[in-house]
């Protein structure tokens, strides 16, 4: 069985023909937000719809982190190794302390109420990124059903602790990465429930820690670019409806991993960072590539 689709050479030398996809569990609802503890070498993700965040450790397996978790969804870490979180049920940004202590970032923007924060990214300067569609609030499954008070934009919360919307013109924005020296931002929108709306992800240039410009970069098929990640060399993976798009910076698609549930997200993590994590629909896969990944810290 092939797990690869390769549509350039550059491609062929990402993935190695004797490294399988491999299925580390299963039986979840829907899994999200990976993010990789090299410190304490795991893994952890949500399991939104069954209200909380699983932990994988290589040689031990499955454990839970945190039950309840508040419908927590996407996660990342800051710059001092804390874990950050959007939680669709409290509807806000939380960061979680070296004691355990829960700290809010963000849950209301200029008197309202945030939609169901989605997936989060921490810059250099320690400014935490994330994107607030309103796909939390539409159903009772991955979080509480409720009015959207806001329109879905992307948010910056400034190391003061100030909130600034800076992206305000997408349909329903979802993953978010930075470039390796972040002077790109890209962007998902996977569009509004129901409406149509064409999914893509864009491209944003960073000037003066703020990002301008958003082109169209790529539009994945089949499915959508949900989660997205930049390796070392800039290079985009993504989520998509059959597995994992590799996506070259000039918006080349390089090639597949093909995986048999609809992916979600994904991140890089191991011995090397070398170790791509991919969060899928009821299951959890892994797969060795000859790449790192951009993570920090």
């Amino acid at each position: 069985m092939s797990f690869f689709e390769s549509y350039d050479p550059r491609f062929d030398r990402f993935v190695m023909f004797n490294a399988p996809v491999k299925k580390l569990a299963t039986g979840f609802d829907w899994v999200e937000g990976p993010v990789w503890f090299g410190d304490a070498g795991c893994l952890l993700f949500s399991d939104i719809p069954n209200n909380r965040i699983l932990r994988y450790t290589p040689g031990q397996g499955i454990s839970t982190y945190r039950a309840p978790s508040n419908f927590s969804n996407g996660h990342t870490r800051d710059r001092l190794g804390r874990l950050v979180s959007c939680e669709h049920g409290t509807r806000a940004v939380t960061r979680t302390e070296h004691d355990g202590r829960i700290t809010v970032l963000a849950d209301s923007y200029q008197g309202r109420r945030l939609n169901s924060p989605n997936d989060v990214v921490v810059s250099a300067d320690g400014a935490v990124w994330f994107t607030d569609p309103h796909y939390g609030i539409g159903s009772n499954y991955e979080g509480y059903q409720a009015e959207q008070e806001l329109p879905c934009h992307v948010y910056r919360i400034d190391p003061s602790g100030v909130l600034e919307a800076v992206i305000t013109d997408m349909n329903c924005p979802n993953g978010l990465c930075f470039s390796p020296d972040e002077s790109l931002l890209y962007v998902a929108d996977t569009g509004r429930i129901g409406m149509g709306d064409p999914t893509h992800i864009r491209v944003f240039d960073m000037v003066a820690g703020r990002p301008l410009g958003g082109r169209v970069f790529h539009a994945i098929q089949p499915g959508a670019a949900d989660g997205i990640r930049a390796d070392a060399d800039g290079n985009i993976w993504s989520s998509a409806g059959d597995g994992v798009h590799c996506v070259a910076p000039d918006g080349t698609l390089l090639g597949r991993i093909i995986v048999p549930e609809i992916v979600s997200n994904l991140c890089f993590g191991g011995r090397e960072k070398h170790v791509l994590y991919i969060t899928a629909t009821t299951s959890l896969y892994a797969l060795a590539l000859n790449r790192k990944g951009v993570q920090h810290p």
